[in-house]
């Protein structure tokens, strides 16, 4: 169906943001689902007399899913679409999530945690093929810090969503049923309004034009890293043979790594302190607070520049310099004595962080066609979940003989090895850069 025969619906002005909202949403669902676990740790640990080691395995079931299913997730929402694919997804990895309170042990939520990483590897490349189609480039920033902003807020209203219904019932296992319900009451709303920018029915022909004019002037006067690059998705050996591609997965390989620490070890590493589980849930959500203020720092700093003329590379990677520098802050850690110094620091390296990854995340749709986007996207999530399951390795094995002040170190260096790698790797090319 073209645009010309559509059915119409009432205009919604705006639309592209309303879609970015719902991307904004699942995000926000994904991470309530991911972080039920990580809030109910301490609890978890005690009631099954689980170590560092033991938890760190629980930890890479996820993760081993995740790495997996993003390169295989990518290519299928390449080929499938946004609509189908993300419908498909979140309706697997919330059902995983309230299938995990029937867990009894160990060997139980490492299986349960692996059918849940086997759907959330969508929603990264998904959001980003659906951020390609709907936005032009120079708005692209805004809507990148816009979904993924999603996984801090996610996270910050975890720790008190999830405890606030093992409060309720006394039990851990109402947790994982009820925050999955959030994921289904999604599939409903986005297979009702969810459609491309062709063919949606609430789209205003201004806003529609826009969209498609920009992205035909994208096609005509940009030169992709692929060059020509027809209609359908590149394989996976052409891309994995430009070196930009694998600036993007070394990237994400090396940065990603220091989120899912603090993610899945924050309240862990808190209690290690010498802080009570009651007394870390109100530091808690500060760094992922602060993870969201990154997001939009780093997406509108670097659309403020292209607006302003700048190459679009040259605005990502000047805000991928400062914020690989952020992420140092981790060191100082280690000999603050505070509670508030401790989550102050954390919160400036997840800022840090999340800015970095906003880039990270928009480089795809900056440099790829679209057809090819979701699949560049899923590359770099399989990288960074195999960073992710090495270093959730080092950190059980680490904390549990030593303490977490050699892990510190490391998630504060090892970004600005990423930084340089993008740097190295990543260069504009004749035509290519801007908007």
């Amino acid at each position: 169906m073209t645009a010309s025969t559509l059915t119409r619906g009432r205009v919604i002005r705006n639309l592209r943001w309303w879609v970015g909202g719902l991307l904004f949403a699942s995000t926000v669902i994904n991470y309530i689902d991911r972080q039920t676990l990580s809030v109910l740790a301490p609890r978890l640990k005690t009631e099954f007399s689980w170590s560092n080691s033991d938890w760190a395995l629980i930890v890479i079931s996820f993760r081993v899913a995740y790495t997996l299913m993003q390169t295989v997730a990518g290519r299928m929402l390449d080929w499938l679409g946004t609509r189908r694919g993300l419908l498909l997804t979140v309706s697997w990895y919330s059902v995983a999530a309230a299938a995990t309170s029937l867990a009894v042990g160990l060997k139980s939520f490492m299986c349960f945690r692996f059918l849940l990483g086997s759907g959330e590897a969508a929603n990264w490349p998904g959001a980003t093929k659906t951020v390609a189609e709907w936005f032009p480039k120079a708005e692209r920033g805004w809507a990148v810090a816009l979904f993924d902003s999603g996984s801090a807020v996610g996270s910050a209203v975890a720790g008190f969503l999830v405890y606030g219904i093992y409060r309720t019932f006394g039990s851990w296992r109402p947790a994982f049923f009820f925050t999955a319900l959030l994921g289904l009451a999604w599939v409903l709303v986005w297979r009702a309004f969810y459609h491309p920018p062709e063919t949606h029915p609430n789209l205003g022909e201004a806003e529609r034009r826009m969209i498609l004019e920009a992205r035909e002037e994208e096609r005509r006067s940009e030169s992709h890293v692929l060059g020509e690059a027809g209609t359908a998705p590149a394989s996976w050996s052409r891309l994995l043979g430009l070196r930009e591609t694998w600036g993007i997965i070394l990237g994400k390989t090396l940065t990603d790594p220091v989120w899912f620490f603090i993610a899945d070890w924050f309240a862990i590493y808190l209690v290690s302190r010498g802080f009570s589980l009651e007394s870390t849930l109100l530091g808690f959500w500060v760094p992922f607070l602060a993870a969201d203020l990154g997001n939009f720092f780093g997406g509108g700093l670097s659309s403020y520049l292209i607006q302003r003329g700048w190459p679009v590379l040259k605005a990502r990677k000047l805000v991928i310099l400062i914020c690989g520098f952020g992420m140092t802050l981790l060191i100082p850690t280690i000999v603050a004595k505070s509670f508030a110094v401790i989550v102050a620091l954390f919160a400036v390296s997840t800022f840090a962080y999340a800015a970095w990854s906003t880039m990270g995340l928009a480089l795809p749709s900056d440099l790829y066609p679209s057809e090819s986007v979701a699949t560049v996207s899923g590359l770099s999530g399989s990288g960074a979940g195999a960073g992710t399951i090495v270093s959730t390795f080092l950190i059980g094995w680490v904390s549990d003989r030593y303490s977490f002040a050699p892990i510190l170190v490391g998630a504060s260096l090892v970004p600005l090895a990423a930084t340089a790698v993008v740097f190295l790797l990543i260069r504009e090319r004749g035509g290519q850069a801007r908007c």
